[in-house]
């Protein structure tokens, strides 16, 4: 059962920071989201509904300063949640004008699997403050440059990133800070593609993110990820291929887009 986990992860995670390029692809900013957006997604293991999971924005106010709060959760349901039990919850706080992340949380049950802890990040010096909130330790940790946690990473690219310059098979370098530890991470843009939802056909921009091979993916490109290419910019569907079938989280229920949804008619 630990694929669930992983594959749970592995859909907060397929976006995040380049580690070089920031000039080229991230000088601008763009309004692609705004307080109060809603986004529910549906995770299929074959034939049989496993998982579900959101994510949800709201505009707070921290000492004086408007912020966002981006709230990921994701959990087992059905028949999978009688064998093994999913309750996570990862959180960030980032700055409204350019993405970065202030504070993070991560609150998770994974079939005994417990985990939660608290980082605040110093973006000055590289340094993230993190917090076992089970055991009370506290440590200083160096980060990589332009850190990205787990849920700001699908608010950053989306803010910011300039689809423009993206050519067929260009990769995005990644660092993301996840579990007390820096990931650097790559991911392969795929081109635009016509994918058929329960919403109608969308256009998409498709990436791979790379992952460790052997362990549960087929290969190093065993995930899909498709976002709609246009002014929202909405991850509408992940494909995990695993050793042992295959997992998809499809976007189902959306409120509170700030711009309008794009449908192909034909």
């Amino acid at each position: 059962m630990k694929k669930f986990r992983i594959i749970i992860t592995s859909f907060l995670i397929v976006f995040s920071i380049p580690v070089n390029s920031q000039v080229e692809l991230y000088g601008n900013s763009y309004n692609s989201f705004t307080d109060g957006e809603i986004l529910e997604y549906k995770l299929k293991y074959g034939f049989f509904n496993t998982s579900y999971a959101s994510l949800s924005l709201d505009e707070i106010d921290q000492d004086g300063e408007k912020i966002y709060k981006a709230s990921a959760v994701g959990r087992t349901t059905g028949m999978a949640r009688l064998f093994f039990k999913v309750e996570d919850l990862y959180e960030s706080y980032f700055e409204k004008d350019f993405v970065k992340p202030i504070k993070s949380i991560r609150d998770i049950y994974e079939g005994g699997y417990i985990r939660n802890s608290e980082t605040e990040y110093d973006h000055t010096n590289n340094i993230g403050y993190f917090k076992n909130k089970l055991n009370g330790e506290e440590r200083e940790i160096k980060l990589l440059d332009n850190i990205q946690d787990l849920v700001s990473t699908f608010y950053f690219l989306r803010k910011h990133l300039d689809i423009s310059e993206l050519k067929l098979n260009d990769y995005i370098f990644v660092n993301i800070f996840f579990s007390a530890e820096n990931y650097p991470f790559k991911m392969k843009y795929l081109g635009k593609e016509i994918l058929k939802t329960k919403f109608g056909l969308v256009e998409c921009m498709k990436f791979t993110p790379f992952m460790e091979t052997g362990r549960v993916f087929r290969d190093n490109e065993g995930i899909s990820l498709w976002v709609t290419n246009d002014e929202n910019r909405i991850p509408i569907k992940v494909k995990a291929d695993l050793r042992v079938g295959s997992i998809t989280a499809d976007l189902f229920r959306f409120r509170g887009i700030l711009n309008p949804f794009k449908i192909i008619i034909e």
